[in-house]
Parts: structure tokens; C-alpha cells; sequence
């Protein structure tokens, strides 16, 4: 099995392209290839599979083996690999231009545009759909129409969290100390497994630095702490707007580099940002993985 690892401003995976559906267990086999020593290393695993209704077909799964829902970051790295290892070249343009793609995914289809240069792609922007803010279809255990500034008591205090969904949860904090002193690895994993959350929550800790500005570190559901989170960043920007603290569009500063959110007025969310190769490998036996070159 050949693979490429990959990653969206940090936050990486193993990327498996399939022209058929395999028989393949992919949680077992994301426990194995994302330890950090034992593995490959990654947050999560990719499968680009195909699809009956859009270009591809996406299913991921975390580092613990749970399948995600979706992942931000996640399909700009399956749609650059679809664009350049599996993408017919017939149907990719001659000169400078943008490809738009629709990619199937376990919360709907995602439609992505990519920047398509000559040395492959660029930046890419994907329609992330419109935010999910009614509790039950998060889904948080909290009354009302919304669940903004809900109190989370957890063994280290008490948490105010928005919580949106981009079709996986997200527990939206915002902090007055810098984000950098917040308890990410301590709260985090508390506040993911609360039970006011049936199927767990990302966690994502916010400061807020002006209208069109906001920095963050997030936890993610499964995983643990990563360098970026594409729809934890949309979800940042969402609650950010309904709690009056920023504007629709936003730039959004994490750990491994910059998101650009746009909460459009048709209600859509925009995600713009690159995905980057790191190398192609071949799994050539259990415990053994050899680079190639």
C-alpha cells in the first residue's frame, strides 16, 4: 500500500488514494500508522476513495480510530492529492486557472476551488456549508435555540463555551489571558468527554484580537491537541460573530500558521488555505514503513 503524508498548517495525516473500495479496516489501521514512535506519525488517516455523485469521495479517521464526520483540514489535503496523484490530466487546465471540486464527505458535499499553477496547486477555498447552532443537531444537552456562553464546570473551573457544529461539534471558549497559558491539555480532555456532549466535542480556546483578528488552540475530539483545525476555525469565526466579538470575515492565527474565514451572508462558511506534501511511502509489512523516493 502506498501512502503520502501531508499536512494543513500542521495538522497532518497519512493520505491513502483508492481507484476501488478496499476491504480495508481503516481505524485499525489509523491506530498503527499515527503513533507518533511506532508509526508513521499523524493526526489522523485519509482515505480518497471514490464517489457515484461528486470527484471523490473522503472518509478520515482520528489517531484513536474513530471516524470523523469532517475535517477542514483534512479535505484540502485529499483534494490536493486527488488533484495531483489521481486526477486525469485531461481534465486539469492548461495554464494558470482554478479547478472547482465536489467532494463527498460523511457531513455532506463540500465543494472545494483550488488555485491551479504550473508547479500544482495553491491555496484552496472550500464551502464549508452553513453552521449548525441548534443544540440537539450538534449536539450539546443544553435548552433553548442556541448554546452560547453555556457554563461547562469542569475540576479546573468553570468554562463559558459556544457550541457550533460544521457538521462535527466544537465547544467555542473565549479567553481573556493569552491563549497560550490556557489549560488546553488538562481542560481539554475533560471538556471533550462532558457528558454534556453525547458524542464528544472538539475544544477550541479563543483570544480575540480585534474585529477581523483572532488567535486560538484547539483540542481536537480523538486526537488531542493539533497545530490547526479547519472547522474548529470556522466555528471560532461563527461564534466569535453571534457573540458580538468579531466580524464575518476573520483571520484566524493558529499554532501552525493562518486560516481565512468568511461567514458569507448567504449563511455559507468559506475556508481559505494551503495543504502541503511532506512524502510518499510504501507500507511494506506491519511495523515496517520504508520511504521512497
Amino acid at each position: 500500500m502506498q501512502f503520502t503524508k501531508m499536512h494543513g498548517l500542521g495538522n497532518d495525516y497519512v493520505v491513502f488514494g483508492f481507484s476501488e473500495i478496499p476491504d480495508t479496516d481503516f481505524g485499525a489501521l489509523a491506530i498503527r500508522l499515527c503513533h507518533r514512535y511506532f508509526g508513521v506519525g499523524a493526526d489522523g488517516l485519509i482515505a480518497v476513495l471514490p464517489s457515484d455523485s461528486c470527484n471523490f469521495r473522503m472518509r478520515i479517521f482520528n489517531s484513536d480510530g474513530s471516524e470523523a464526520e469532517m475535517c477542514g483540514n483534512g479535505v484540502r489535503c485529499a483534494t490536493k492529492y486527488y488533484i495531483e496523484k489521481m486526477m486525469p490530466h485531461d481534465d486539469r487546465p492548461a495554464g494558470d486557472n482554478e479547478l472547482i471540486l465536489d467532494v463527498e464527505t460523511l457531513a455532506g458535499v463540500r465543494t472545494v476551488v483550488a488555485e491551479w499553477r504550473a508547479d500544482g496547486v495553491g491555496m484552496m477555498t472550500v464551502g464549508m456549508g452553513a453552521p449548525i447552532l441548534d443544540p440537539p443537531s450538534i449536539p450539546v444537552n443544553v435548552a433553548g435555540d442556541r448554546a452560547v456562553e453555556i457554563p461547562i464546570k469542569t475540576s479546573f473551573g468553570t468554562f463559558k463555551a459556544t457550541c457550533v457544529s460544521m457538521g462535527n461539534p466544537h465547544a467555542v471558549i473565549f479567553r481573556d489571558e493569552d491563549v497560550d497559558d490556557s489549560p488546553v491539555l488538562t481542560a481539554g480532555p475533560e471538556i471533550e468527554k462532558h457528558p454534556m456532549f453525547p458524542r464528544k466535542t472538539n475544544v477550541e480556546f479563543v483570544n480575540v484580537i480585534s474585529e477581523t483578528e483572532l488567535k486560538m488552540r484547539v483540542w481536537e475530539r480523538g486526537v488531542g491537541e493539533t497545530l490547526a483545525c479547519g472547522t474548529g476555525t470556522c466555528a471560532t469565526a461563527v461564534a466569535a460573530n453571534i457573540t458580538g466579538r468579531a466580524g464575518r470575515k476573520v483571520t484566524v492565527h493558529l499554532r501552525g500558521g493562518d486560516l481565512f474565514i468568511d461567514w458569507t451572508e448567504t449563511g455559507e462558511v468559506l475556508m481559505s488555505g494551503p495543504a502541503e506534501f511532506v512524502f510518499n511511502g510504501t507500507l511494506v509489512g506491519p511495523d515496517l514503513f520504508m520511504l521512497s523516493k
